[in-house]
């Protein structure tokens, strides 16, 4: 049976470890360096975006992901932490690296920008498996 709470707390957990990961405490100014994006740049689209709306709805996919590998570990009846991180690991490898290495192949972005990204969502699948795996 799917714990809900612990749903919404690995939700939270990966939302949050988004906001340091790609905050000046971490990699923020790597993440704009690589996008190509200035102080100014930033701060001029986000006048032109709905921040609010932006971050709920990021919130809904971050707590849509969450579901999802409540979902994969229930289905699996894997009942550890270790093997909810393994499982936040093989979707991760199997699904996001996979779609995301198309953004270096075809678009030209860069290697670096690649392992910046899809190395946020490692951890993030990781932390929600490891709350989901731990806390049935």
């Amino acid at each position: 049976m799917i714990n809900y709470l612990a749903v919404l707390v690995a939700a939270v957990a990966s939302y949050a470890l988004g906001a340091l990961w790609y905050s000046p405490v971490l990699f923020e100014k790597l993440w704009m360096q690589l996008s190509g994006l200035s102080e100014t740049k930033l701060k001029e689209m986000k006048e032109k975006t709905d921040m609010k709306k932006s971050y709920a709805f990021g919130f809904v996919g971050t707590l849509v992901s969450a579901v999802v590998l409540a979902y994969l570990i229930e289905m699996a009846q894997w009942t550890s932490a270790l093997q909810g991180v393994l499982l936040g690991v093989l979707v991760w490898l199997g699904f996001v690296v996979t779609v995301e290495l198309g953004s270096v192949l075809w678009e030209n972005k860069s290697w670096k920008l690649f392992l910046l990204q899809t190395g946020h969502n490692l951890v993030s699948l990781v932390v929600m498996g490891l709350v989901l795996g731990l806390w049935r």
